[in-house]
């Protein structure tokens, strides 16, 4: 893909048709280099009938990755201050209300072409399912070593730390043609997302809780057009969501010594949280609804136009995989035991470090480094599909 140009300054940025081109690729798959003709150069001879054309990245998708993989690694490097700070308590609830259903919200967006086909079952393999058992392995194996674990298991099985969104992506995106067919989407993926929070018996396997918990978000992004990603960036939206963010913020830090953090995981039933099944039901509802706020609010703040982070929203999956080792490593090598980190201006300055390395981690140098484990291209482990041999033979 081709990154999309902006006008500086303006706020309602045109957005991707609502129907992409076929070949679309998977929001984290890096741009192509763009091609621009020479002022003098003559016309281009016609391409060939059937020949794609190129695909433009919206710049504005970029930066909301970039922006919630950012929020991702703060959220992870308040989670130790929490206990010393209620206004970190307070942060740390506002920010794991809307980062990862933002997040999410993308990417049931850009799988809204998602079917059965070939190519994009390859995709699906190459750049969900392999890197899920690299990094579950490498996870595994990392544990072992820095935590002093030698008996941690390796299983596929149970998602460890940041995989979970793998697996889940995966199950998404294969059950797409489902939500695409049936009548009333969202409504019927909120009540698989309820019924999950009162069912422990669904256990901790490819941490299904998670998966289901989290369904209504994705389901809502292949719902969602340009048009209302328009009309959540328009001035007055962005105007009021500062008020709101503030009473979020208050809202927050009232119920911080009130209730456990551990409902915006969306990870367990509300039986074993040790509370009534009702309560899972009010707070699976209650909580939807604050993330749909607050994501919102999140994108009328993000711009529109190119900006020096655009380039990042491409590898946004390798920092959110590859910062989770700094993230547990921060645990177990004690990082957070030191009295300053407590402090007001040690959480400035941890918040600061996160945010630094996880841009670092998003650069395109990184991305090719580690390219074989997010994007390997395993031409050998696929039958080769006579219709696209078929459609290159007629471009040569």
């Amino acid at each position: 893909m081709t990154n999309s140009l902006y006008p500086q300054g303006s706020h309602r940025t045109p957005l991707p048709p609502a129907a992409r081109p076929a070949d679309e690729k998977s929001p984290h798959t890096p741009p192509a280099p763009q091609q621009t003709a020479a002022p003098s150069a003559p016309a281009p001879a016609p391409a060939p009938a059937g020949t794609p054309k190129p695909k433009q990245r919206d710049a504005f998708f970029d930066n909301a990755k970039y922006l919630a993989i950012v929020f991702v690694a703060m959220g992870h490097s308040w989670e130790p201050l929490t206990d010393g700070s209620r206004t970190a308590e307070a942060l740390y609830e506002i920010v794991y209300t809307f980062h990862m259903p933002a997040f999410i919200v993308i990417s049931g967006y850009f799988s809204r072409s998602f079917d059965m086909r070939p190519d994009r079952l390859r995709r699906l393999i190459t750049g969900v399912a392999v890197p899920y058992v690299i990094f579950e392995v490498a996870y595994s194996f990392f544990k072992r070593w820095a935590d002093d674990d030698p008996t941690h298991p390796i299983s596929l099985l149970d998602p460890w730390f940041l995989t979970w969104f793998l697996v889940a992506l995966f199950i998404w995106r294969l059950t797409t043609p489902i939500w695409k067919v049936v009548r009333w989407p969202i409504p019927l993926s909120i009540a698989i997302a309820v019924l999950a929070s009162v069912s422990p018996d669904i256990g901790d396997d490819l941490d299904l809780q998670r998966v289901l918990q989290f369904l209504p978000f994705f389901v809502l992004g292949l719902c969602m057009k340009p048009e209302h990603f328009q009309l959540v960036r328009r001035r007055e939206v962005r105007i009021l969501s500062v008020p709101i963010a503030a009473c979020a913020f208050l809202l927050a830090y009232w119920s911080a010594p009130r209730m456990t953090s551990v409902w915006f995981y969306h990870r367990d039933s509300a039986q074993e949280l040790g509370v009534p099944w009702w309560v899972g039901v009010v707070m699976t509802l209650a909580l939807f609804g604050c993330s749909l706020v607050l994501t919102a609010c999140f994108f009328a703040w993000v711009p529109g136009r190119r900006t020096w982070f655009t380039v990042l929203g491409a590898g946004t999956l390798y920092g959110y995989l590859l910062h989770g080792f700094l993230a547990k490593g921060s645990r177990f090598w004690g990082w957070f035991d030191a009295d300053w980190t407590q402090t007001p201006y040690g959480a400035v300055i941890v918040t600061i470090v996160a945010a630094a390395v996880v841009t670092a981690l998003c650069t395109p140098p990184v991305q090719r480094v580690f390219r074989f484990a997010m994007e390997p291209k395993m031409p050998w482990a696929f039958k080769k599909d006579a219709a696209e041999t078929a459609r290159a033979r007629q471009r040569a």
